[in-house]
């Protein structure tokens, strides 16, 4: 059997993301994919070795790559539209949740039980480190384009900052609290 799953995969360079916002460095999905794997492993990493969790980093990060993988096949539906109805959000998780199966069908069957986790069964607290890894990313990407003085990422900063500082995850704090002011340096204030 042959399969376009790894094919479909590398397509993810070609979505665009905040696509309702004037940017001035776009964003694909394949970079951000690639961010939030980074931040969730560093997230599970601060859980187990500041607050005495138990997460598989390398699961949390696998998890992550393919976090938006559906969007390959759904494209990326801005957060505004998304979030702004119960009834739109119900309704797209559940063609994320189509799109997810279709690419999981697409890998040979003898692969699928090991893609499975990272595709459509991500355990809650996986998922949980994973969502907040990606709304960090989102928060990143704000900070950025602040810095380079696209006001435009203001409103959406704000939201997303208090948004993280709700999820009562002492990674995340700490993350903040560590690590994010380095986010609005310069390449030369980063020495």
């Amino acid at each position: 059997m042959k399969s376009h799953f790894f094919a479909y995969i590398s397509r993810m360079r070609f979505i665009q993301r905040w696509a309702l916002m004037r940017n001035t460095a776009q964003e694909n999905v394949q970079e951000h994919s690639h961010q939030v794997a980074v931040l969730a492993h560093a997230l599970a990493v601060i859980r187990n070795e500041k607050f005495g969790g138990g997460a598989d980093p390398g699961t949390v990060a696998a998890a992550a790559l393919y976090h938006d993988a559906s969007e390959i096949l759904t494209g990326d539906m801005p957060t505004p539209i998304k979030y702004d109805n119960p009834a739109i959000q119900t309704a797209y998780k559940q063609v994320e949740a189509v799109a997810e199966r279709k690419l999981l069908h697409m890998l040979p069957e003898e692969l699928q039980r090991a893609y499975a986790p990272v595709l459509t069964d991500v355990d809650p607290e996986t998922e949980r480190l994973v969502k907040a890894a990606d709304k960090l990313s989102a928060y990143i990407k704000c900070v950025e384009e602040l810095k380079a003085g696209n006001t435009e990422f203001r409103e959406a900063a704000a939201q997303t900052r208090r948004a993280l500082e709700g999820y009562g995850l002492p990674e995340v704090s700490y993350f903040l609290e560590t690590f994010m002011d380095s986010f609005s340096l310069t390449l030369d204030e980063l020495k």
